[in-house]
């Protein structure tokens, strides 16, 4: 199994993960199928969301896999009036890395990172290693500090 530049990322900081690697199904990319796929409830496998604010541009949201984005409290929180998630069709060229596949760890620039505040009720969390059919094991407090992450109520049960 090769390195990605996400666990590159962590090997330079010094920091402890695992990795999990999964069948990719092509149909079902939802967090959800991963981490049924990979052994963990889906509010522990985080999904990375690229979105872009009217007024600051884009950011990177990363939520609990059975949870959706709240659009509101991401604003509130990016300094934004509102936020919207970025076209699919850009989501590869901003971030480097495809639908799927994104992880905050990494990206073409370093975007601003917000994650969920339950990210701080697990002991172990799983992420994408920005590759689709990988994922890392990491500590929140960790993958925080890597990603320097603000923390936020930012997520809602899907409607």
């Amino acid at each position: 199994m090769s390195k990605t530049n996400a666990c590159r990322i962590l090997d330079g900081l010094g920091i402890a993960y695992r990795m999990r690697e999964y069948e990719v199904d092509p149909e079902d990319l939802s967090a959800e199928n991963v981490a049924a796929k990979v052994g963990f409830a889906a509010e522990q496998v985080f999904k990375t969301l690229a979105v872009r604010g009217d007024r600051n541009g884009v950011a990177v949201a990363v939520i609990p896999g059975n949870y959706e984005l709240n659009f509101k409290a991401l604003a509130q929180l990016t300094g934004d009036r509102k936020v919207e998630m970025l076209p699919l069709k850009e989501v590869q060229a901003v971030t480097g890395y495809i639908r799927g596949g994104v992880t905050a760890l990494g990206m073409k620039k370093d975007y601003p990172v917000f994650a969920d505040e339950t990210i701080e009720l697990w002991d172990e969390l799983c992420v994408s290693a920005g590759m689709r059919g990988l994922q890392i094991v990491l500590r929140p407090a960790d993958y925080l500090r890597a990603t320097g992450a603000k923390v936020g109520g930012i997520a809602r049960e899907k409607q």
